[in-house]
């Protein structure tokens, strides 16, 4: 599990922008808030793969109790799953500049739908109610990557809780995106995982000091509770 650290100086900043308040949304309703899982999938989880996060292991038991909680008290768990199909490289051709050809063919041998790396970790409770929503871009909520928006506003969804992996890439730009789209958005430190401590907490640092909240699953079922 990473050692999560959170600077005096960006609470200091964002009680300060908030008035006096450590947290922007301390009061919320289970019942219109959504647990949004991301890219939990084989491809980020499974040893070996070329993305492989071990952090990302051990964040499945806090994504299982939140997931269970929120379920209880009448939200919506999410399951985002990275998908690319066949043109992804050409519609996103950038791509090919950030990663090498070999990482390029990583990427489309396993999250292309029956990839063997498309799967959600088979540790993670899925329930035959939560949702499975497919995104083609780091981030699930910028325009085009995925129909999450809309289903959550046509389920009357205001709040959304982020874990996953990678902190610092696909939970950090869907969070930032969210907070953008009007979406209460708040970030669980001990729910997601980067490839290093420094890189998840420079995230969480980055989002606690004007995106979003950021607390511990235990503070987040006490919320939810």
């Amino acid at each position: 599990m990473h050692k999560i650290k959170i600077s005096q100086k960006t609470m200091d900043a964002a009680i300060k922008r908030r008035g006096g308040r450590q947290y922007a949304f301390a009061d919320i309703d289970a019942r219109r808030t959504a647990l949004i899982v991301i890219d939990m999938q084989k491809y980020f989880l499974e040893p070996g793969m070329a993305a492989e996060v071990p952090e990302a292991r051990e964040i499945v038991p806090n994504i299982n109790k939140l997931a269970s909680c929120l379920r209880a008290a009448g939200g919506q768990v999410v399951w985002v799953i990275t998908t690319f199909d066949d043109d992804v490289l050409e519609n996103w051709s950038v791509l090919k500049d950030l990663f090498s050809p070999d990482r390029c063919d990583a990427m489309m041998e396993n999250i292309t739908v029956g990839g063997k790396g498309h799967a959600l970790w088979p540790a993670l409770t899925v329930e035959n109610h939560d949702w499975q929503v497919e995104k083609n871009r780091f981030s699930a909520f910028i325009q085009g990557s995925s129909n999450l928006e809309q289903r959550l506003k046509e389920a009357n969804i205001d709040t959304v809780i982020i874990t996953g992996t990678l902190t610092d890439v696909c939970c950090e730009s869907s969070a930032r995106d969210a907070m953008m789209r009007n979406f209460k958005t708040i970030v669980i430190t001990d729910a997601n995982a980067a490839g290093s401590d420094d890189d998840h907490n420079d995230a969480l640092n980055a989002m606690a000091r004007l995106w979003t909240d950021v607390i511990s699953t235990d503070e987040m079922i006490g919320r939810l509770s």
